[in-house]
């Protein structure tokens, strides 16, 4: 049962979250007896895919072909089923982001293979197959069983350990058979965010709630992110108000993130927010109700005036980034 996983890059360079889907897969083909293969779709240099071997990678497939510069995703679609086919794998591994649910349910198709989205851990048994995800805005688990031979798994962020390996890799050119019809679809632009670090990519998040009491008082907020190198989010009454832009809104009904460590600042913690951030490494709160309910899912909780904190906290970073 070899083991396939598809490392996205990012501009030709790969991240975090790739390393720790190789690193999942490795832990899965351990337990099976097998090898695992990456694969990276798009322009990636021979030194960038040489990483992929410090995680747990025995081979990389690099499908280089210039018209998968962009997400297309019948065509990655394709590449995936093939590389699998190739391979043998019966276990294709996928993040749980916005590309990877996109291209999932296709290569499902394509495979005819059982689906589990959101995982967080390796499997339980193999036979049956059974893995697990939270379920119930992160407040229970369920035990997920796929019967078919071939499995898709999607990975939750942040769910497992990344870990080194002092293993060599081999890196392979992939020529999958593409026609025109894969690339029916025509991206004629593409608009990319910056000047700022993305929620989905942050390390560390900064979030602001209703406690700041309007959007004038969001400076303190938008110096501590920066000190940080944070991604700076809001809860959706935050958002609702127009306070800040819809697309900083995380929670249940907003972007479900994951980051190492996530501020909650002047956020009372209700349920739909919770189930939105709850998966992340580290919580640290801010907020005048000691019976906020974030404090339950805080690691580290501070009673008092996020306005009044907020600036004592700044200084301190300050000066243990001097020190």
């Amino acid at each position: 049962m070899s083991v396939l996983v598809y490392t996205e890059n990012w501009e030709g360079k790969f991240k975090k979250l790739s390393f720790e889907l190789v690193s999942y897969a490795k832990q899965i083909a351990e337990q099976s007896g097998t090898s695992v293969t990456a694969l990276s779709i798009g322009n990636v240099d021979e030194a960038e895919l040489q990483k992929l071997g410090n995680y747990g990678a025995d081979k990389v497939l690099n499908a280089s072909d210039d018209r998968l510069k962009v997400l297309i995703n019948k065509a990655y679609a394709s590449v995936i089923a093939q590389a699998a086919d190739k391979e043998g794998a019966n276990v294709i591994i996928f993040a749980n982001n916005f590309t990877g649910k996109a291209l999932s349910p296709r290569v499902s198709v394509k495979l005819k293979a059982g689906i589990a989205s959101g995982v967080n851990a390796v499997p339980s048994s193999f036979d049956p197959f059974t893995v697990s995800k939270k379920v119930f805005t992160g407040k229970a688990f369920a035990n997920v069983v796929i019967n078919t031979e071939k499995k898709i798994l999607t990975l939750f962020q942040n769910s497992v350990d990344i870990k080194e390996t002092a293993g060599s890799v081999s890196v392979e050119g992939f020529s999958p058979a593409l026609d025109d019809a894969d690339f029916a679809t025509k991206v004629l632009d593409v608009n990319k965010v910056t000047g700022k670090v993305l929620l989905s990519d942050a390390e560390v998040v900064v979030s602001g709630g209703r406690g700041l009491k309007n959007a004038e008082n969001w400076a303190p907020l938008e110096e501590l992110a920066t000190e940080l190198g944070a991604g700076l989010a809001c809860s959706r009454p935050v958002s609702d108000e127009g306070w800040r832009p819809h697309e900083e809104h995380v929670g249940q009904t907003g972007k479900v993130i994951a980051p190492n460590l996530y501020f909650a600042l002047g956020i009372s913690g209700a349920i739909q927010h919770l189930g939105g951030v709850s998966s992340s490494k580290c919580i640290v709160a801010v907020n005048t109700d000691k019976d906020a309910p974030i404090f339950e899912a805080a690691d580290y909780g501070i009673v008092g005036d996020v306005q009044k904190i907020l600036p004592e906290l700044i200084v301190a970073i300050r000066e243990m980034k001097a020190s």
